[in-house]
């Protein structure tokens, strides 16, 4: 009956593991086809569209990949959103991690995005840049004196939900570690700017 009970448990863990190798395997794949798609984040140039319609546009493509905008200058083009913390692997419905090596980040870090739009109307050209930066969180370590005392890491909950506590000496040494660009979503944003204008041009040249 032990035996049974054994062999029933590892054929569930193997399972398991099956499963969860292949969600990484599907990832990775998805991640290098987007890898391939977006390799490298170039201005846009566009006609037949002023700097307002291209401002709105720019903002209804960053608030449908959730981001918030926290300034917005019709004058000088300019769009900068509130930072975004990375999709984890659960939020299925969110598009900001792009690529395998994002996605592994995302879910390894807490990370956070801040992107920046810049529209230039020259003559009948209107040129549309994109920069999203990324920061990884870094928090200091919480000595443990005892056994007992790591409880106290996080705070009383159910046993499949723990929420951390920060002391007041971690967040005052809680800091954002810069990453540098990421090239990928920036190009990615660019490409859902293209395709909507596009689209809407054609829409009014039907019409």
């Amino acid at each position: 009956m032990q035996k049974d009970i054994i062999t029933l448990i590892a054929r569930k863990s193997i399972r398991s593991l099956s499963a969860y190798a292949l969600i990484t395997c599907a990832l990775i794949l998805a991640g290098c086809v987007e890898q391939q798609q977006y390799q490298a984040a170039e201005p846009l140039l566009m006609r037949n569209i002023n700097k307002i319609q291209a401002m709105e546009i720019g903002e209804d493509i960053l608030a449908k990949m959730h981001f918030t905008i926290d300034k917005a200058n019709n004058e000088t083009g300019y769009i900068r959103t509130r930072p975004l913390s990375g999709a984890k692997l659960f939020e299925f419905w969110r598009s900001d991690n792009v690529g395998s090596n994002n996605q592994l980040l995302s879910n390894l870090h807490s990370i956070r995005r801040i992107a920046e739009l810049k529209i230039d109307e020259q003559n009948d050209d209107l040129f549309i840049d994109c920069n999203v930066k990324i920061y990884r969180l870094s928090l200091p370590e919480r000595n443990i004196r005892s056994s007992a005392h790591a409880y106290d890491l996080f705070s009383t909950s159910s046993s499949g939900l723990q929420n951390i506590q920060i002391t007041p000496e971690q967040k005052a040494d809680m800091t954002w570690i810069d990453l540098g660009k990421d090239q990928q979503l920036a190009a990615k944003i660019l490409k859902q700017i293209e395709k909507r204008i596009v689209s809407e041009q054609t829409v009014s040249k039907k019409i």
